[in-house]
C-alpha cells in the first residue's frame, strides 16, 4: 500500500501560486508511489489542527505547499516528532526553502521529497521555540517586525516588492525602542532599531539578516541594530541585501542558545513571517527538533 502524505496548501499562499501548482505537485507525489491527501486549510488554526491530526494518524510526512507561512503551519505539527516536513516552495518569500537548499521549482521539490521518503532518507535540523510556537527561519522585533506586519496586510504588489513598500511606509515611524536582551542568562538593556534572531540566515524574501546562522549548530545568531537615522537605514539596506551589514558600527552579533526579549508596550515578535506575540518573549534553539526531506542528506 502507498504511504500516505498529508499535503497542506493554504489558499492565500503565494497570492494563489500555491493553489495553481498543487495539481502538478500531487501528480509528482503520486507518480513516486505516494498517496497524497490534501488537508483543509482555510485558516491558519484549521491548517495547524489538520496537520496535527494527520501526524497523529501516522502520515508519512507533511508536505507544505507555499511559502514560509505554510511551512510554519506544518512545523507546529511535525517539530519534535519523527514525522518529516517537506517544503514545496510556492510562496512569497520561500526563505526556509532557500536555507535548506531545496529546488526552486515546486514540482522538482516535490520529486526530491518523494525520493527521500521512498528511500527512507531525511535530514535533521534545529528549530526555534518561542511563545509556545515552533519556528524555523528568523524571529524579529522592532523595525523589521513592523515591516513584516505591514507587508502581511498589503495586497499589492506581489512578491518581495511588498517588503520594499512596507519598509518605506515604516520609515516614517522609525525611532529607537528600548529593549532588554537576555543572552544565555546575561541581561542588557539598550536602544535598538531592530533585533533579528536567526536559526537560518534569511528573511523577507532573501535578505540575509543573520548570514552566519546555521540550522545545524544548536545555536541562534542574534543580529542587533542599534539607533540609526532614517537616511542611514536606507543607505545600509543594500549592505543587508548583500549580507555585508555586520561591519556597520551600529550592528552587533551574538551567538546563543537562548535569548529573552522584553521591551516597551507595542513591541511584538514575529517569526517565519507569522505573529508570535507581544513582548516579553523567550526564544530558544531546540537542536535536531525537525526532520526534513528533499533537502539532501
Amino acid at each position: 500500500m502507498s504511504a500516505e502524505v498529508a499535503v497542506l496548501v493554504p489558499p492565500v499562499a503565494g497570492r494563489g501560486r500555491a493553489r495553481a501548482v498543487t495539481a502538478d505537485v500531487l501528480a509528482a507525489l503520486g507518480r513516486a508511489g505516494l498517496a497524497p491527501r490534501v488537508l483543509p486549510a482555510a485558516t491558519r488554526a484549521r491548517a495547524e489542527a489538520e496537520a496535527a491530526a494527520a501526524v497523529a494518524a501516522g502520515a508519512a510526512a507533511v508536505v507544505a505547499v507555499g511559502g514560509d507561512g505554510a511551512a510554519h503551519a506544518a512545523l507546529q505539527a511535525v517539530a519534535g516528532t519523527p514525522t518529516p516536513l517537506a517544503v514545496v516552495p510556492a510562496g512569497t518569500g520561500n526563505d526556509l526553502a532557500r536555507a535548506l537548499g531545496l529546488p526552486a521549482d515546486p514540482v522538482a521539490a516535490a520529486r526530491a521529497a518523494a525520493g527521500d521518503l521512498r528511500a527512507g532518507r531525511s535530514r535533521t535540523v534545529d528549530a526555534g521555540r518561542a511563545g509556545g510556537r515552533w519556528w524555523a527561519t528568523v524571529l524579529c522585533c522592532g523595525f523589521d517586525a513592523a515591516v513584516t506586519e505591514r507587508a502581511d496586510r498589503l495586497r499589492w504588489p506581489r512578491g518581495p516588492r511588498r517588503y520594499d513598500l512596507a519598509v518605506l511606509a515604516e520609515l516614517a515611524r522609525l525611532r529607537p525602542r528600548e529593549v532588554t536582551l537576555e543572552l544565555d542568562g546575561r541581561p542588557r538593556t539598550l536602544p535598538v532599531t531592530l533585533v533579528a534572531v536567526g536559526n537560518t540566515a534569511w528573511y523577507g524574501g532573501g535578505l540575509p539578516v543573520c548570514p552566519g546562522a546555521d540550522c545545524g549548530d544548536g545555536l541562534l545568531d542574534v543580529t542587533v541594530v542599534g539607533p540609526v537615522s532614517r537616511r542611514e537605514l536606507v543607505r545600509t539596506r543594500p549592505r543587508l541585501a548583500a549580507g555585508a551589514h555586520l561591519t556597520h558600527p551600529a550592528v552587533t552579533v551574538h551567538r546563543v542558545a537562548r535569548v529573552g526579549l522584553a521591551g516597551e508596550p507595542g513591541l511584538a515578535a514575529w517569526a517565519d513571517g507569522e505573529p508570535v506575540g507581544a513582548l516579553p518573549v523567550t526564544a530558544e534553539c531546540v537542536p535536531g527538533a525537525l526532520r526534513v526531506v528533499g533537502a539532501g542528506v
